[in-house]
């Protein structure tokens, strides 16, 4: 279909015919429903869903720009607010503010980070703020936009970040640590303790990223799983960010980032007073915020409830550990690290990994590719309580297909060998041009094979060639003539 082509209709649709349109588009999507897709969709059942969507749909229209408008989303936020300091045991003095999700949240955390800095440690001209190497890429693009220094650390074999380095990181410009709870990667919990042990020591702030287990670790530890410490209850701790649309089953988007206290939250405030249109003031970084995100949000929590999540909690983690338990069983497979919640990444010494992830999709399954070791990700709800036997069956019957010799497994080493050669031997720009042959099944999904793909990336990463690749498949995805949205 040509871009030209597409314009607003001069007549609107009737509801059937548009409603048709809309199935018909999402029969191509991955299949979540049936527990098929492992990553991007937490479902609480479909009960609990109705009720959640519901309330959405009550504040569709409602705006929270402006709260003295409509006080019933003033008084939803707030108590979204209350009720997760309470889950992280933050006690009266613990205040936030819902955001859209886990990157602005994490985005405010470092622009509240920095305007702190600016008050306590003046003589910070350029601040710095120590992360580990696997935490989430929110806090790259956060130091991109706001012009922080990120300092990388590595993390051990355990997948955890090194304490020891973290300390050699700290210099005078050092204004905030932060540690995930867990790393997104491979669903460990980084040390959180020592390093709000270290941040006490060092005067520093500590973000603690619980983006993807804010809403699955309480619950997990009142299960009988061993949880390390990891939010309020450790003195060095200052900030929190938790995905209420992940573990907390809320409508997409909904975040909380939390402060110990109301002093501290101030500095995530942004407030301009010379505008002709009157005094703005702003909590986060949206101007309009959608009502129906906050009251879903806050249905969730009410709706679900402490005995909801909890059993939310035990079919996830039972699944979770069966799957950990399938996948070591299996020869030539294995875990990565030892996962502290339900997210599970496995990977092999023996096989290409990517290729038997191409095996799964071709079954259905939909997923996350890794590198860094090269791995594929799970990210477990409760959903797959149902269906994870079908999935480790699927699994097995893949990795028999990968063990056998073929032309892909040989094409595919081939194409990763020739990209590493030509990367040497070609002009930066004639480099450029090529990639495009091996990038362009990249705005196919996960429907196809796609070993090569993964493969040529890692042998890429930390490139600029690979920058551009990862550029031209974004630009992709958005026009209609080459396949994209």
């Amino acid at each position: 279909m040509s871009q030209d082509s597409i314009s607003i209709p001069s007549k609107g649709l009737d509801k059937a015919s548009l409603l048709e349109q809309l199935h018909a588009a999402r029969a191509q999507d991955s299949q979540w429903r049936q527990g098929r897709a492992f990553c991007l969709v937490y479902h609480p059942g479909d009960e609990k869903a109705s009720m959640i969507k519901e309330a959405y749909n009550m504040f569709f229209s409602e705006n929270a720009l402006n709260p003295t408008a409509f006080p019933s989303l003033r008084k939803f936020e707030a108590e979204v607010v209350r009720m997760t300091a309470s889950l992280f045991h933050g006690g009266a003095e613990a205040q936030g503010t819902m955001t859209s999700g886990g990157t602005e949240s994490i985005l405010m955390a470092v622009r509240t980070a920095r305007e702190w800095a600016r008050e306590h440690m003046p003589k910070v001209s350029e601040p710095e703020i120590i992360v580990p190497m696997s935490v989430h890429p929110a806090f790259q693009k956060a130091f991109h936009y706001f012009g922080i220094k990120g300092v990388m650390v590595p993390v051990g074999k355990d997948y955890r970040v090194e304490i020891d380095a973290v300390r050699k990181a700290i210099t005078p410009n050092t204004i905030m640590l932060v540690g995930s709870a867990p790393s997104y990667p491979h669903g460990v919990m980084d040390p959180i303790r020592e390093l709000s042990a270290l941040a006490l020591e060092k005067g520093l702030l500590l973000h603690v990223d619980a983006c993807v287990g804010g809403f699955m670790l309480p619950f997990a530890r009142k299960l009988g799983y061993a949880i390390p410490d990891f939010d309020f209850n450790l003195p060095g701790v200052s900030s929190i960010s938790a995905d209420l649309h992940k573990y907390g089953y809320a409508a997409k988007g909904a975040s909380v980032i939390l402060y110990r206290d109301a002093t501290l939250r101030k500095h995530q405030f942004f407030v301009y007073t010379e505008w002709s249109g009157g005094v703005y003031g702003s909590a986060t970084m949206l101007g309009t915020r959608a009502g129906g995100g906050i009251a879903a949000a806050w249905a969730a929590l009410v709706g679900i409830g402490m005995d909801g999540y909890l059993e939310l909690a035990e079919r996830t983690m039972k699944a979770a550990k069966a799957i950990q338990e399938g996948i070591a069983a299996i020869d030539g497979l294995h875990v990565i690290g030892k996962p502290d919640m339900s997210i599970v990444a496995f990977g092999s010494d023996e096989m290409d990994i990517y290729a038997v992830g191409d095996e799964l999709n071709i079954m259905g399954w939909h997923f996350d590719r890794q590198q860094f070791p090269a791995c594929l990700h799970l990210t477990v709800s409760q959903i797959h309580a149902d269906v994870y036997e079908d999935f480790l069956a699927d699994l097995r019957v893949a990795v028999a297909k990968v063990r056998k010799l073929s032309w892909n497994k040989i094409s595919t080493g081939l194409q990763v060998a020739a990209v590493k050669r030509l990367q040497k031997m070609l002009p930066e720009g004639a480099f450029n041009k090529l990639q495009e042959t091996f990038a362009g099944g990249a705005s196919g999904g996960h429907g196809g094979r796609q070993a090569a793909m993964y493969g040529m990336m890692g042998a890429l990463s930390g490139t600029g060639s690979l920058d551009d690749i990862v550029k031209n498949v974004l630009s992709g995805w958005y026009n209609l003539e080459k396949g994209g949205a």
